[in-house]
């Protein structure tokens, strides 16, 4: 690290990790960098000092799984079975927002010590070394309509394959495994790379809603030869598209006191200033009741263009009435409308081709330099992996005082309204009628 004189609205930090030049910029030249020490794998809110585990991501799955039975189901996943895999750091969330939206949840899990720290913190409601249990456990529950889920000792290349040979009924099929990693991340020794993708295209031919949920699966699937790992979309285009147009997305902040009222007190004022809002209503009585506190207590929800900037100054004025016992730190997702180039996950499939212009996330970091964050990171690889993505992050501090206010107002306003420019350039209506609506400038550059 360095340090260097700036002024009063410069970030304190700056962040850039595992950037790679093109060239070479691939899982064997990272590796033997990495082994030098002469970089790291940054992944996305980690590398940007914003990681706040599973509970960071569980309400994108929850919007997910949502917007999953909106478009299929008639609103509910209640009697409907979600065959999913991974419970890491990000996968761990599917359990818990699967049972919230009310469908049973059935996943698969190669760790033991995983599958057991999940039971153990919340985020499942049973656990079975044995299959056959499983499925006699999935079945009760289907017949009880009861939101549940049940994690299964195994790994999914096995397991997938072996549901598909007993014909097991299922509704929705996804995985989010870190099968982004070829190393580590996905197949024992002897199993074949198309082995595991493969059971994933059969349940979507008999009838299943299929997607992949961003871990590369497809990727890795057309690298390892399978030549049908494009049958089915990714989450991004089928699912969350719209709300990206829409400059929404992963809004989230943490108590730097650690003391969790510090949480619910601003739980009570996001409510307060979004009382319209039942969609967050919901999510935000759910997350109190269900979703347990790792490290800071923090709090995710999704905010769009025009709420952003709002909240934060909320949170601003609870610190300086001293309605909170220390600053509140507010930050994001680089899973986010306007930071992320990533062909194979959130810019896949745009409208006009632009999948793999990455000019945006270096675009927004920039913004967000000259709008007054606190701390600015770029990342290369997180989520997908080396050579699949550039992201940025942004994190904000709310300290009470009136130049954070001025800070958060630019900022919170700045970062989700760049994706709103971003989607309008690609051509979705959606963010172009956000912006007329909130007074958003777009010049055509024809």
């Amino acid at each position: 690290m360095g340090v260097f004189r700036t002024h009063e609205w410069a970030p304190r930090v700056l962040i850039s990790n595992a950037m790679l030049v093109p060239k070479w910029a691939t899982w064997e030249e990272f590796w033997r960098l990495e082994a030098m020490g002469l970089t790291m794998y940054g992944q996305m809110t980690a590398g940007s000092w914003i990681y706040i585990g599973t509970q960071g991501i569980v309400q994108g799955t929850y919007e997910t799984f949502a917007e999953v039975a909106r478009q299929h189901f008639g609103g509910s996943l209640k009697g409907k079975l979600v065959l999913t895999a991974g419970l890491g750091g990000m996968g761990g969330a599917q359990p818990l927002a699967i049972s919230m939206n009310d469908g049973v949840a059935l996943v698969v899990e190669v760790d033991p010590a995983r599958l057991h720290r999940r039971l153990s913190t919340g985020w499942i409601d049973v656990v079975t070394h044995d299959l056959d249990d499983a499925l006699r456990r999935v079945e009760e529950a289907l017949r009880r309509g009861a939101g549940t889920s049940i994690g299964v000792l195994g790994n999914a290349a096995e397991v997938f394959p072996e549901l598909v040979r007993r014909g097991v009924h299922i509704d929705v099929v996804t995985d989010q495994t870190s099968a982004h990693d070829p190393l580590d991340g996905y197949l024992p020794p002897g199993v074949a790379p198309e082995d595991a993708p493969a059971p994933m295209v059969e349940f979507r031919q008999r009838g299943a809603v299929v997607f992949d949920y961003g871990n590369n699966l497809r990727a890795e699937a057309a690298r390892g030869g399978f030549d049908g790992a494009r049958a089915y979309p990714g989450f991004v285009p089928a699912y969350i598209r719209p709300l990206f147009a829409a400059g929404k997305g992963p809004f989230r902040w943490a108590a730097l006191s650690g003391d969790p009222q510090d949480i619910l007190k601003t739980d009570a004022r996001i409510l307060e200033v979004f009382p319209d809002h039942d969609g967050l209503r919901r999510w935000i009585r759910l997350a109190q009741r269900r979703v347990p506190f790792q490290g800071l207590p923090a709090r995710i929800c999704w905010l769009g263009y025009g709420e952003r900037d709002v909240a934060g100054l909320a949170f601003n004025e609870m610190v300086a009435r001293g309605e909170l016992a220390a600053p509140i730190v507010i930050g994001r997702d680089h899973m986010d409308s306007g930071s992320v180039a990533s062909p194979n996950r959130e810019t896949e499939g745009m409208r006009d081709g632009s999948d793999a212009i990455a000019d945006w996330p270096i675009l927004n970091a920039l913004l967000n330099t000259a709008a007054g964050a606190t701390w600015v990171a770029v990342h290369h690889g997180g989520g997908v992996g080396i050579g699949f993505s550039i992201h940025a992050g942004q994190v904000s501090v709310a300290d009470g005082t009136q130049l954070a206010a001025e800070k958060l107002a630019r900022v919170l306003a700045a970062d989700p309204g760049i994706g709103v420019v971003r989607h309008a350039d690609a051509g979705y209506e959606i963010a172009r009628q956000t912006a007329a609506a909130r007074g958003l400038r777009l010049f055509p550059t024809e």
